[in-house]
């Protein structure tokens, strides 16, 4: 993480926050975040980021102490951005990395890192995924459902990137990330209730309707389906998409054609809605 950052628009060094301000979410994890693509300066979907910080914070009012309304709005969390980037040299008003915002104690807190080093890699070759975490949640369970800063069951998982399913044996999503697959001549993604993160660019691909000629459904994806995957890969904010060209033991060769398809059309959309 670089140290220019900001709270309630005002920028500070990390080094200088005071852990006080803060106790509510450094002692109980009582917080929600969103992590969102930053290009030449300008955010991307940060109208949809936002709006899904807001609903967390309406779902469980007595829960986080939320921070003036003003302060997540849209032209004043820009403003805190350009801020932090013309305040830090090394960052600069064209810097292109990952924004992260922060929202608990009352405040909202800006900072910035640059992207993954293997993030390109990713994109370029794909990413396997070999292991299933079985039973890791449990229908419509809602926590899975806002993205809080007690992410400890997801982050320890971040390593092996498993699946991870409800106890019906249902693919749910991955760590950090929801799941396409392509079935049944359709591009499939689990539903909320599954339950996953209503992540940003799962609800834009399922907003276009249809990728590289696939329809994008949200329906029930038993695990045992995966064995019939013709193409999958996996979303988020920042990453975009990125190809799995081998599930569970099975080569997908197309997945990386279909990836870079729904990258192309995330990242066209991003462009229009600024």
């Amino acid at each position: 993480m670089l140290s220019t950052v900001s709270v309630d628009g005002v920028v500070q060094r990390w080094e200088d926050l005071r852990l006080q301000d803060f106790a509510q979410g450094f002692f109980f994890g009582a917080g929600f975040f969103t992590t969102f693509r930053i290009d030449a300066g300008q955010p991307r979907f940060l109208a949809r980021h936002l709006a899904r910080l807001r609903g967390s914070l309406d779902a469980f009012p007595t829960a986080v102490r939320a921070p003036a309304p003003e302060l997540l709005h849209e032209d004043a969390v820009r403003e805190s951005l350009r801020r932090c980037l013309a305040a830090d040299a090394a960052l600069g008003p064209r810097f292109t990395g990952v924004g992260k915002l922060a929202v608990s104690d009352g405040h909202v807190l800006c900072t910035l890192r640059p992207f993954d080093a293997d993030q390109e890699a990713h994109h370029r070759e794909g990413r396997e995924l070999d292991t299933v975490e079985a039973g890791a949640y449990r229908r419509a369970e809602r926590t899975v459902n806002h993205k809080g800063l007690a992410y400890f069951r997801q982050h320890a998982l971040l390593p092996r990137l498993p699946v991870l399913t409800n106890e019906a044996a249902e693919v749910c999503e991955l760590p950090t990330a929801n799941l396409f697959v392509q079935l049944d001549g359709a591009l499939v993604t689990p539903p909320l209730s599954a339950p996953c993160l209503p992540g940003i660019a799962r609800a834009v691909l399922l907003a276009m309707a249809s990728v590289d000629g696939l329809p994008v459904v949200e329906r029930v994806l038993p695990l045992a389906d995966l064995a019939r995957a013709q193409a999958c890969f996996y979303s988020n904010a920042v990453a975009l998409a990125v190809g799995v060209p081998r599930l569970l033991g099975r080569e997908l060769p197309d997945s990386l054609r279909l990836a870079e398809r729904a990258r192309a059309a995330l990242e066209a959309r991003a462009v229009r809605e600024g």
